[in-house]
């Protein structure tokens, strides 16, 4: 998959082509939506992979609602984008799916000047109450709700996700070594779900200074070539 990017600022990661992979291991169909889409990575990856996605995205950021609609028309896949912020946004329908690579730094954290990054980084732009609150609102009866996170703040997420009436059914840390703290957690949530929680083995980043051969087949199978450019 070709994904166009701006030549400076903010560009995904590997959080973002982790978290495609542990959405797809779902098996996602119907209406989803991609929330802070930038350049549209998550969404589209799981869309292309999964026939039965019809993908939504939302991205406040005009530049990144750019980039994104530029990136579906060159993949060909049907793409709905609201230029808009999340919590400002309303669907009547309900989606089944809501899958998103937050801003997660949390306030302590040093801010950048840079206006791209700092909205794209930084909770302060998406606490998590009012995220969890507004994707509950917009998740259809038994939907899904699939994200990551800094794998630091796990306590907070669980207490607000329970506040939010909603239950952490899956759940993968991503440690960047053996040997090394996890860095991310990705979680895989249920309304109105009674399930007890899943822990899945933990993903392990890098083997020495080389991608360890989980990511190296999570990254095969992606296949993305990152264009970097001014649109």
């Amino acid at each position: 998959m070709t994904l166009y990017q701006p030549e400076s600022g903010y560009c995904y990661n590997s959080d973002s082509v982790f978290l495609y992979n542990f959405i797809d291991s779902f098996k996602p169909r119907g209406r989803m939506l991609d929330v802070g889409a930038g350049c549209g990575i998550v969404g589209l990856l799981v869309a292309r992979d999964n026939e039965k996605v019809e993908l939504h995205a939302v991205e406040k950021q005009e530049i990144f609602v750019k980039y994104a609609t530029k990136n579906a028309k060159v993949n060909e896949i049907n793409y709905n984008i609201h230029h808009t912020d999340f919590l400002e946004y309303e669907d009547e329908k309900g989606f089944d799916y809501i899958v998103s690579n937050p801003p997660f730094y949390h306030d302590g954290a040093a801010k950048s000047e840079n206006k791209m990054l700092f909205h794209a980084r930084y909770n302060v732009n998406l606490p998590l109450k009012q995220f969890f609150k507004k994707a509950a609102s917009l998740l259809a009866p038994k939907g899904h709700f699939i994200f990551c996170y800094d794998a630091k703040q796990f306590a907070l997420i669980c207490a607000e996700l329970s506040d939010a009436k909603l239950r952490v059914v899956d759940v993968q840390f991503v440690h960047p070594k053996i040997d090394r703290s996890a860095s991310l957690v990705m979680l895989h949530v249920r309304k109105n779900s009674k399930s007890l929680l899943n822990v899945l083995p933990p993903f392990i980043a890098f083997d020495g200074d080389k991608f360890s051969k989980a990511s190296e087949l999570v990254y095969e199978k992606a296949r993305t070539n990152s264009v970097k450019c001014q649109i």
